[in-house]
């Protein structure tokens, strides 16, 4: 028998991530080469488009497992989770919402802001994952780490592209 909550939870920020992507349509590669994506200026270390979609499945599959994990070891929604599941579900609400911020609306500085937050949040709720089950660290460091450079790329993208008019 499946174990639907396990299913669910690394779906779950999967999903997020899908709603997320489509506000990116259009923005990241136009057979023209006139995607706002290709038009702003990119640092030489900036990773091919291609890279990201995998990256994030499965750092989002990582760390839905890491809740399962804070789930079970809590016996589910209980006293002990609140404040673990609950930091777990506002850094995933800052996590999709910064795809829209970045991309649809081209507010790159406004993005930096909210990856800045989400940096913040998301440290938290490693921590506080950390103390229910130390083994959710191998699930939520790639992650943290992940977003280390996500800021880096942000910053260096902001700052390449500060003195035009889209931010």
């Amino acid at each position: 028998m499946p174990n639907w909550n396990l299913i669910g939870a690394m779906v779950l920020p999967n999903v997020g991530g899908w709603g997320g992507a489509l506000t990116m349509a259009g923005q990241v590669k136009k057979a023209d080469g006139k995607a706002w994506y290709e038009t702003i200026k990119r640092p030489s270390w900036n990773p091919p488009n291609w890279v990201f979609g995998p990256a994030w499945t499965a750092l989002y599959t990582g760390m839905g497992y890491a809740s399962y994990m804070v789930y079970e070891e809590c016996g589910g929604f209980t006293e002990k989770s609140v404040l673990p599941l609950a930091l777990y579900g506002g850094q995933l609400v800052i996590n999709w919402t910064w795809t829209p911020v970045f991309f649809k609306m081209h507010k790159i500085g406004l993005a930096l802001i909210h990856m800045l937050a989400l940096d913040v949040a998301a440290t938290a709720c490693a921590i506080s994952f950390y103390k229910v089950n130390p083994d959710t660290v191998y699930f939520m460091t790639p992650y943290l780490c992940w977003l280390a450079f996500a800021t880096c790329l942000n910053h260096a993208i902001w700052d390449l592209n500060k003195d035009d008019k889209t931010d």
